[in-house]
């Protein structure tokens, strides 16, 4: 499984992908705001998305890419490890039930 996590915090980046090895997920990070990311959230299976650290146009391109590929997005403001984790089990819970 592969999630993308738009914003965050740099120097969490190892922790972030710790929590999301420890799960058994792909995780895709960025920290900034880049172009084509339309294309670039294409093929991920979910979308976390830390509104407190990304730009306002940044956030509305993220939710029109995750729209228009119908992909799982989960928006929160806080940015901290334990809120990745709790993100991290909704997307696995997700896709649990997909799958059955």
């Amino acid at each position: 499984m592969s999630i993308a996590v738009i914003g965050g915090i740099k120097r969490l980046e190892t922790h972030y992908r710790r929590e999301a090895s420890k799960r058994g997920i792909n995780l895709v990070i960025f920290n900034v705001a880049s172009r084509d990311m339309d294309q670039k959230l294409r093929r991920m299976d979910a979308v976390i998305l830390f509104t407190g650290q990304v730009s306002h146009n940044a956030r509305t391109e993220v939710i029109r890419a995750a729209r228009r590929h119908q992909i799982p997005l989960y928006q929160h403001h806080s940015c901290g490890i334990c809120t990745l984790r709790d993100c991290l089990d909704c997307c696995l819970d997700a896709n649990k039930q997909i799958q059955a």
